[in-house]
């Protein structure tokens, strides 16, 4: 029902011209995001233009005027805060994906001895993403207090600005582990796609990632800002953020 509601959507805005959106988005979702676009653009011929970052920062960027047709956050708070604010079109927030945090190392065996590498500190750094400006970071401290263990590793702790660089952290070897998206290590063209454990704490550990999105006042007039939210939600776009690792509320 979906596709077929979608399908309607674009048939009615076929005419217009190819309009180009802007979307502002948080990093957890550069892949999956890239993917999606790169899907509506070949079914529609809209194409939709990402500037990725911090959803603290991009947020910011939104409320000093920064010319974003779509905003999707790594949280929900910052998308309710700009529905209180009066900057998004009416009715259109909504959660289109849950984030799922995972303790990554490409050398340690973190998946079945994930306490055991982390009481003994056989590590010199651990990388989480800023907690201040970034949902992972929340979710990655958690954790670690709801296993008793934020204290004692607080000073091998490396900061990313958002869940990106914090990836990156690990990768290079800067860190020798760290909480990261589970998209970022199921992603086929990650360099960690196979390579090095991880484990997935328990759901009950955090809470729940929930990602929402809006549409932007700018853009509350343009159908095809409304088209890509819509194929977001088809069976087509679902598909496309279930294969990156997310779930669906």
């Amino acid at each position: 029902m979906r596709s077929i509601v979608f399908f309607f959507l674009v048939m009615l805005t076929g005419a217009a011209r190819a309009d180009t959106l802007t979307a502002a988005v948080a990093a957890n979702f550069t892949k999956t995001a890239e993917e999606v676009g790169a899907a509506f653009r070949a079914k529609t011929g809209h194409e939709v233009r990402f500037a990725f970052g911090p959803s603290g920062k991009l947020y910011a960027q939104i409320t000093h005027g920064a010319p974003f047709d779509l905003f999707f956050s790594a949280d929900t708070e910052k998308p309710e805060a700009l529905v209180k604010e009066g900057r998004v079109k009416d009715g259109s927030y909504f959660v289109y994906a849950r984030g799922v945090l995972a303790l990554y190392s490409p050398t340690l065996p973190v998946k079945d001895d994930y306490r055991a590498v982390l009481e003994k500190g056989g590590f010199r750094h651990m990388a989480i993403a800023n907690p201040k400006t970034a949902p992972y970071g929340t979710a990655a401290e958690q954790v670690l207090v709801a296993m008793g263990l934020h204290d004692a590793l607080k000073p091998r702790l490396v900061f990313g600005e958002s869940i990106a660089p914090t990836f990156q952290y690990v990768q290079t070897g800067n860190a020798q582990l760290g909480f990261v998206a589970l998209s970022q290590l199921v992603d086929p063209q990650s360099p960690a796609h196979g390579k090095g454990e991880y484990w997935l704490p328990p759901q009950a550990m955090y809470a729940p990632i929930d990602q929402a999105a809006v549409i932007l006042k700018r853009a509350e007039n343009n159908p095809v800002a409304q088209a890509f939210m819509d194929f977001l939600r088809s069976d087509e776009g679902r598909k496309v953020i279930e294969n990156y690792g997310y779930s669906i509320p």
